[in-house]
């Protein structure tokens, strides 16, 4: 599974009169966009060699290039399944993004909580009841505008560098559903069937549905929605209900179980089913307290998660594709299900719900008559209640905002800042573990059609020396620009094992030995999980740790600043989010300082 945000540079989207939306409605466009091509075989092998380097010994290196070796023989099973995939390729719009959402995510047994990313939206200016329904009502109210754009086909296209970008993922952001499985989830897509006319609301741990258009499918009112909310909040005053929003943050097949315990109530079912087929989900939070502990920063927690149970984490329904948080506090903004869409196409909402909430809005009297608000009701049995309970997560995450300069000093040498930060995370980690980790970036690869996410290998032979060496060192040639790649255009190491694998399964083609021998869990047991995040708005990026032991980092930047939201899971004693944000922090400083006891020689590639 991967960070699902992407690194996507000079995105923008068309949104002036002079721009032209190609064929008119948006959707004809993507006839034109190419489909994923198959990387070169050989190519895509020494890239993987070069990420193993630094984490094998010497003797594990010489074993893995006979196997290699073997692999790539005139007739071999490379050159076999290479043809396979190849004419997969022909004949699917992008074969890895078939592969990657079933055996990335749907296969997964892990929580959802590890799939879902979140969105910080600029702190709004109220610290009352009436602030956070005035507040939901507009975040809602331009969702449904959102909505109607993506329903016409009149959301401005993506672009990237003057190429337009796949826009199928909007189609599949609102009314979606991740719903439990045997062994395998499924992904519920309910926009084109049934058009849900509703949301869910969550408040106080509890659920209510909303309809959210009148009889002729205009959509209510922002003034219309403050009743609805109002009344939900004068009904939802009881605190001794059941947690049942905590049972999807449950393992997958734990929640398999208990969702089918769940919905053989008729009750339960019909409850379960109104929240799935909702439009999206609104969650009114309690304020949390706050923290003052270095680095702290608990409106991403909030968002992400809910802070725990005795906070939101239970004010949520993790398997939805799409829900908005506003707390009493102010906190405002959204999580989002990487099964169903990435992070790129929702930095663009974000966005979109920013500016619109800015816009000054005219005072309409709520004439017309509302249905009343709905309560979803749940039977809970003792063992079902006893899961609730087992449900509980315990998430470290703090906030770097590193003031000391931003992008334009590792411009002015001729580096890209994000190779420059990558460099500066790996290291941070080696100067603490005393090693070097597989490491990642995200990237997009909306080029393409239906594109979701590559993976960026950013831990090379080069980056370990660079690592390895001392800091003080004015020998060391700055080459770590060298390093990453910055725009995938089809050619994904990880992708690409990952189909080749899957040509292997499908085929009946004997497993290559490249394939169970333990480098390959080294090369792709990725620690640090990374991903560049670009807002036009103030906005935060947030994501949870992939594995028990491993980082996931969340970065912005900007002219005079970077912004880091580093996670970790407590329980693992191993790592340490506030030593490796210090860490970072003094790195950044190091590496700016031999940035100018070095001279770069000029290169072409930056």
């Amino acid at each position: 599974m991967m960070n699902s945000y992407g690194l996507v540079k000079s995105c923008r989207l068309v949104n002036s009169a002079s721009d032209t939306l190609m064929g008119g409605r948006y959707l004809n466009h993507q006839k034109g966009l190419p489909r994923l091509p198959v990387p070169p075989l050989r190519e895509t092998c020494e890239r993987y060699l070069s990420c193993l380097e630094p984490l094998v010994t010497e003797d594990e290196l010489k074993h893995i290039k006979r196997l290699m070796k073997e692999f790539l023989k005139e007739g071999g099973d490379g050159e076999k399944l290479q043809r396979s995939l190849e004419r997969k390729a022909c004949t699917t719009d992008n074969w890895l993004a078939d592969y990657g959402i079933q055996i990335n995510y749907l296969d997964s047994r892990e929580s959802l909580l590890i799939s879902n990313g979140g969105f910080v939206l600029p702190k709004m200016d109220f610290t009352d009841k009436q602030g956070q329904i005035r507040c939901a009502a507009k975040v809602i109210k331009a969702v449904l505008d959102f909505k109607t754009m993506i329903e016409d086909e009149t959301l401005p296209v993506q672009y990237m560098r003057g190429e337009p970008l796949c826009m199928m993922q909007y189609f599949r952001a609102l009314s979606s559903c991740h719903v439990p499985g045997q062994k395998t989830d499924s992904l519920v897509f309910h926009a084109k069937n049934s058009n849900p006319r509703h949301i869910t609301v969550a408040q106080n741990s509890q659920f209510f549905t909303v309809e959210v258009y009148h009889s002729d499918g205009t959509p209510i009112t922002a003034d219309q929605l403050c009743v609805q909310l109002e009344r939900i909040c004068n009904s939802s005053l009881e605190t001794n209900t059941e947690h049942v929003g905590i049972l999807t943050t449950l393992h997958r097949d734990t929640w398999y179980k208990y969702y089918n315990k769940l919905v053989q109530d008729p009750s339960n079912k019909k409850s379960v089913s109104a929240i799935e087929r909702s439009i999206c989900v609104l969650c009114l939070d309690k304020a949390m307290p706050r923290t003052y502990e270095k680095y702290s920063r608990f409106e991403p927690v909030q968002v992400l998660h809910g802070g725990g149970t005795q906070w939101n984490s239970a004010n949520r329904w993790f398997d939805k594709s799409l829900q908005f948080i506003v707390g009493e506090d102010g906190t405002c903004g959204f999580t989002m299900l990487h099964a169903i869409i990435d992070g790129t196409p929702c930095m663009a909402l974000s966005d979109y719900i920013t500016f619109s909430m800015k816009k000054p809005q005219m005072m309409e009297s709520p004439v017309a008559l509302l249905p009343m608000p709905q309560k979803l009701h749940f039977n809970i049995t003792p063992d079902i209640k006893t899961a609730m309970e087992e449900a509980k997560q315990n998430l470290d995450l703090r906030v770097l905002v590193f003031n000391h300069f931003g992008k334009q000093i590792p411009k002015a040498h001729q580096i890209s800042p994000d190779a420059f930060i990558q460099m500066a995370i790996q290291l941070a980690y080696y100067r603490i573990h005393q090693q070097c980790c597989a490491s990642y970036e995200a990237a997009s690869m909306r080029l393409f059609r239906k594109g979701r996410l590559g993976v960026i290998l950013s831990t090379s032979s080069a980056s370990e020396e660079f690592d390895s060496m001392s800091i003080c060192n004015r020998a060391i040639r700055v080459n770590f620009h060298l390093q990453l790649t910055y725009e995938i255009r089809g050619r994904t190491t990880f992708g690409h094992f990952l189909g080749l694998k899957v040509q292997a399964i499908e085929n009946n083609i004997p497993m290559p030995d490249i394939y169970t021998d333990t480098s390959l869990n080294k090369a792709f047991n990725f620690l640090l999980s990374t991903s560049q995040v670009a807002f036009k708005a103030a906005c935060l990026g947030s994501a949870v740790p992939e594995k028990l032991n491993s980082y996931d980092f969340c970065y912005s930047v900007t002219s005079d600043n970077f912004t880091f939201v580093v996670s970790a899971w407590k329980s693992c004693k191993e790592n340490n989010v506030v030593r490796l944000i210090q860490t970072l922090e003094d790195t950044l400083v190091d590496m700016k300082m031999l940035l100018e006891e070095t001279k770069l020689e000029p290169d072409s590639s930056t």
